[in-house]
């Protein structure tokens, strides 16, 4: 009991790590668009994001349900076996955050700790733990719709922003007013943040405490202290840690217009929103990306880099199997190994934090030369230099086209008339000529010469 009781408190502090790397690692992307136009400066927008995941945590627990009641049959596991798996699933979730938030690589921190959990029961109990069923219908499926879906939404949005403002404003790409409009979007994603992803830890540590009986199993919903904790320690990571992943911010998404980022914030917002009231756990960064690429699309005139839009889903793909690899190997030590396995568990996943974190003090990141996953996502959609006219403005220019060639026709017109006008009179002029008497004499020479003699 007192190994069950020492795994459980490691278990539950490498939960609370997780939900601090998922801080820093996802929930900047909800302020990636305010900040690239603007309309917040990074440090404000990164303390909204934090207060708000802080009060989105206690809105919702269906997404806790799904991890606590739904992934793993915990009720077909043994307790002494199952909590080392959980913290293997941890080890291999919280290294792969840890390694992607270095290289600055876009990934889920959802799907890290879902293949994490995954490849640990695999290889500690076998198929028959994971209901995959539900893994297919609660994870798979919408991470595949969710990103497709908020970039539908985004590209129509957009195009509605742009069609409706289009009369009234000047400027071709503008639509300031959007700007203002973003505060309140981007606090929006924020808390939908906190609603699903914040939800995962508390998910995680309500199984750990189900395993060993702290927990009746009958009860889905995770403590009270349970939450407070998981959001506290995601508005920590959001507030402190996130500017390696903001890094370059602007840069990637410099072609985003306050009329794009309102679209694609409310999108992003709406999304997380109904799938958290659903139970589905989502990558926030998925979701962002795919609103941002459909309303760089909603632009005139943008089209896809096909080859950077591959690059960015190969890393989320990657995300799963890679996560669920390293949560593997730390199930097979403790398989192999026991309680000896659980100790070089603990010290290789402290030598790979730390290790990590020095590595990114060499080149430190703050809010001077942040970078967001979703940047990469705008670096998806190329923009012309001059945006095109709408159909509107097209008809307009081919309509003051053909007056100017109309006008241009009745000067041609005026200037023919009057060089006719000239040659008739030139030839009147001729004709009139033979009557006058210079012309007599030149006619008639011999008669001149005889008056001449005479």
């Amino acid at each position: 009991m007192e190994t069950a009781a020492l795994i459980v408190v490691l278990v539950i502090a490498l939960a609370l790590f997780f939900d601090f790397t998922n801080g820093f690692h996802d929930t900047a992307n909800a302020m990636a668009t305010p900040i690239a136009t603007g309309a917040l400066k990074p440090k404000t927008a990164v303390l909204l994001a934090a207060v708000l995941n802080l009060v989105g945590a206690f809105l919702s627990t269906e997404v806790s349900k799904t991890v606590s009641h739904g992934i793993i049959r915990e009720d077909t596991i043994q307790g002494d076996v199952f909590l080392p798996m959980i913290f293997a699933g941890l080890i291999g979730a919280i290294t792969w955050n840890m390694l992607t938030w270095l290289l600055g690589l876009p990934s889920s921190s959802s799907h890290a700790l879902f293949g994490g959990l995954i490849g640990a029961t695999l290889v500690g109990v076998g198929g028959g733990g994971i209901d995959f069923g539900m893994v297919l219908s609660k994870i798979i499926l919408p991470a595949l719709i969710a990103p497709l879906t908020a970039g539908i939404i985004a590209f129509a949005a957009t195009k509605l922003a742009y069609s409706i403002t289009r009369r009234y404003d000047g400027k071709p790409d503008g639509r300031d007013g959007f700007r203002w409009g973003q505060i309140f979007t981007s606090s929006l994603v924020a808390l939908a943040h906190g609603t699903n992803d914040a939800q995962k830890t508390m998910g995680v540590i309500t199984l750990a405490l189900i395993t060993v009986g702290w927990q009746n199993s009958e009860q889905a919903d995770p403590y009270l202290w349970v939450i407070i904790a998981c959001a506290v320690t995601i508005a920590l990571g959001t507030y402190l840690g996130g500017w390696r992943i903001i890094r370059t911010l602007g840069k990637g998404l410099t072609e985003v217009k306050p009329a794009q980022g309102f679209s694609a914030e409310s999108s992003t917002a709406a999304t997380i929103l109904a799938s958290s009231a659903f139970g589905f756990a989502l990558s926030t960064t998925q979701v962002a990306s795919g609103s941002v690429i459909g309303s760089g699309l909603g632009r005139r005139g943008s089209t896809v880099r096909w080859r950077t839009a591959g690059r960015i889903a190969i890393g989320w793909l990657l995300t799963l199997p890679a996560a669920g690899a390293v949560g593997a190997l730390a199930a097979l030590l403790i398989t192999w190994l026991g309680l000896w396995g659980i100790a070089i568990d603990t010290v290789l996943a402290l030598a790979v934090i730390i290790g990590l974190f020095l590595r990114s003090r060499k080149d430190a990141v703050t809010s001077a030369n942040a970078m967001s996953d979703v940047a990469e996502s705008g670096l998806a959609i190329e923009h012309p230099d001059t945006t095109p006219p709408t159909r509107r403005q097209q008809r307009i220019i081919e309509a003051k086209a053909e007056a100017k060639a109309r006008a241009e026709a009745r000067e041609k017109a005026k200037a023919k008339a009057r060089s006719d006008a000239k040659a008739k009179a030139a030839a009147k002029a001729a004709k009139k000529a033979p009557k006058t008497g210079v012309v007599t004499q030149t006619d008639n020479p011999e008669k001149t010469n005889s008056e001449e003699s005479k």
